[in-house]
């Protein structure tokens, strides 16, 4: 049986001890390098959507080749614009190296966004940029399928506006999620690092 003296010892070192795993434990998680999600694998799948040409487009159009998806509205003042320009940019910087390059900006807002408004409202865009509707089964089977998230919010009289993922995904040729698009960085860095995915 331990004496109080020892007690008073080993309770100190047993707090310093603890302190030190705890220590240990958050270097290894704040310096280990960033690794994906565990669940990325559960990050896309299928969908049938309607093209702004019309036509008729599945996840399939989309597989043999590193691909960009991104979920926003015609109608969004500021987000969805700066990010399709930004990804206009780096598709830019990447020159030959994105020739096979697609991109799907899937509408969140089927309600106004038709395949007409879409092809006019990506005019001022990228061409490989692909605007993509459907009914609103489609376009939230669509927001599920990649566990993005979408809402409608009231505005002013019957107006309204859409709360959405602002993430762009980054798709493997076999339709997997392989980390999303950090456009933070200018658009040069932005495309080197995208190359290597390619």
């Amino acid at each position: 049986m331990l004496s109080d003296r020892t007690r008073r010892l080993l309770l100190p070192l047993g707090a310093f001890l603890a302190g030190l795993i705890g220590l240990a434990a958050a270097a290894v998680l704040t310096l280990a390098p960033e690794r994906a999600p565990v669940a990325t694998a559960s990050v896309g799948g299928p969908f049938t959507l309607v093209s702004q040409d019309g036509r008729t487009v599945t996840e399939r159009d989309f597989a043999g080749a590193t691909h960009l998806v991104f979920f926003g509205f015609t109608h969004c003042p500021d987000i969805c614009p700066t990010t399709l320009q930004q990804i206009s940019d780096v598709l830019a910087a990447l020159g030959d190296k994105a020739r096979a390059m697609k991109v799907a900006f899937i509408t969140v807002d089927p309600e106004r966004d038709t395949p007409d408004s879409l092809k006019q409202y990506l005019g001022s865009f990228d061409p490989r940029i692909v605007g993509l509707t459907g009914n609103s089964d489609q376009v939230a089977a669509a927001v599920k399928a990649y566990r993005a998230y979408a809402r409608k919010v009231p505005a002013k009289g019957d107006d309204y506006t859409m709360e959405h993922t602002a993430l762009v995904y980054v798709m493997d040729g076999r339709n997997r999620f392989i980390g999303a698009l950090n456009l933070q960085r200018p658009a040069d860095e932005t495309a080197a690092e995208l190359a290597k995915r390619i």
